[in-house]
């Protein structure tokens, strides 16, 4: 392991004030320690930029602890060139901090176990700062943090609000980033708006208490915080910190930038192993090291959010097949109330966009025009599909290695639900044209009044979320 450190020396200082009747030792206030990781792979596009970010805080970290594994890139170049003491003057007082950078070259643990390295560097703080290799906070963001965890000491964990950079010119690239926003967006919001309890207190800027995090290990009888027995190791870590009776919180201000997936490939990557490990946390039973908790608080929101995915699917398939299977014997009859429900959506779509703060013509525009949001939909349900089939067929696989080829542009898994559409709509078709005219009217006797129910109950939850009181909070 190669190590770029900076040296430094510590110094103490005592007050005194005297008065006309007796000394007085004025107790200084103690300033908590913050000490910041930085797991890095693969990040020479953006690790200078996160650096620099972490430099420009208005309070500055206590040490910056930057952590390369398995990188193939010249990730460990461009951060050295920033190691060494740095001491700047905020608001009248001088701080200053110290930035380190260590190769720990192959970590079977990967993105885990440069965490828990880092973890070991920072004993003795009050606070660790996990921030990714291609997160820029913004100025005020860990200030806001430190002082929102300080306040209450039964905050184990809070997350800043993130949301994704989208400063490209390629439209397929600004499809899905956009898309990108707009789902993190939303997120963020049912968080806020849920006494911001944040499900997962993710990885791209998070403020951990320390002491949470030593009492997580006790009980867990774990020599690390980080486990690498999920695909998601945050929110397992989340989901510990809440069971010992801390909150898990998202911040009402701390904001930071992070960068998206810019490509199908990336993107089904990194969506399918955060949908597995979700859902193997959510799932009852015992599963390796993994026990699933599927009534944990945490979890209600990725509940909701999984039964939403089935009614989306649903919805969708039956209305195109109830649409075809109409027109292809002349029974469809056009009506202006199948007109409200994507109405309603697009209106919710507006909304959320018009939360995101820092918000560009291409968010409101992704929601406004409806069709990009539907694209991005269904790349989503791909992405849902894909993990849902690798869970339940019992494989297991490393999901991890598998975003990583994806993000070097290697593998074609991505394409899989393509092909499986085109499978089904053949079925479908073949299926369908060797039914008797009868059974076909039948079908859709049935069909369309089952999905309009469902499509009401759909419209009027959305409705709901549409009315509902926003507190002023931004995405």
């Amino acid at each position: 392991m190669t190590v770029y450190a900076p040296s430094h020396t510590e110094t103490e200082l005592d007050v005194f004030e005297f008065t006309s009747e007796e000394l007085v030792i004025a107790e200084e206030a103690k300033r908590s320690s913050v000490v910041c990781i930085i797991p890095a792979y693969n990040e020479a596009d953006s690790i200078e930029s996160v650096l620099e970010g972490l430099l420009a805080q208005t309070r500055l970290p206590d040490a910056v602890h930057v952590v390369i594994n398995n990188s193939s890139d010249n990730s460990f170049e461009l951060a050295r060139a920033y190691a060494g003491e740095y001491s700047v003057e905020r608001g009248g007082e001088v701080q200053s901090t110290a930035i380190y950078v260590h190769d720990m070259g192959k970590v079977a643990d990967k993105k885990v176990g440069a965490l828990n390295y880092g973890f070991r560097l920072a004993q003795g703080a009050d606070f660790l700062l996990g921030v990714d290799g291609d997160t820029v906070m913004a100025p005020d963001a860990l200030e806001l943090l430190e002082a929102e965890i300080s306040s209450d000491p039964r905050i184990g964990g809070i997350s800043a609000i993130y949301t994704v950079d989208n400063h490209t010119r390629n439209p397929v690239a600004s499809l899905l980033l956009t898309g990108q926003r707009a789902q993190f967006a939303a997120f963020n919001l049912q968080n806020l708006l849920r006494g911001r309890n944040m499900a997962v207190l993710g990885g791209q800027s998070s403020i951990f208490r320390m002491s949470a995090l030593h009492e997580v290990m006790r009980q867990y009888h774990q020599d690390t915080p980080w486990v690498s027995d999920s695909e998601v190791e945050d929110s397992l870590l989340s989901l510990q910190i809440k069971n010992l009776g801390y909150s898990t919180k998202i911040s009402a201000t701390a904001r930071a930038v992070v960068g998206g997936m810019d490509n199908i490939r990336a993107l089904d990557g990194q969506q399918v192993k955060w949908n597995y490990g979700a859902i193997d946390l959510m799932w009852p039973g015992q599963r390796g090291d993994t026990s699933g908790q599927p009534f944990h608080p945490n979890l209600r929101l990725r509940w909701l959010e999984n039964i939403g995915m089935l009614i989306n699917i649903f919805t969708r398939v039956s209305f195109i097949a109830l649409l075809a299977g109409s027109l292809s014997i002349d029974a469809f009859v056009f009506s202006p109330i199948w007109l409200i429900p994507p109405v309603v959506a697009m209106a919710l779509n507006v909304r959320i966009a018009m939360s995101i703060k820092g918000r560009t013509w291409r968010d409101v525009l992704f929601a406004a025009t409806m069709i990009p949001a539907e694209i991005y939909m269904w790349v989503r349900i791909g992405h849902f599909v894909r993990a849902w089939t690798k869970f339940l067929s019992k494989v297991r696989t490393d999901n991890w290695a598998a975003q990583a080829r994806a993000e070097r542009g290697a593998g074609w898994a991505h394409l899989t639900p393509l092909i499986v559409a085109a499978a089904g709509i053949a079925a479908l078709i073949y299926g369908w044209s060797t039914l008797p005219i009868i059974a076909q009217a039948s079908i859709l006797w049935v069909g369309w009044p089952m999905l309009a129910v469902l499509t009401a109950l759909q419209t009027l939850f959305m409705l709901r979320q549409l009315m509902r009181r926003q507190y002023g909070y931004r995405a």
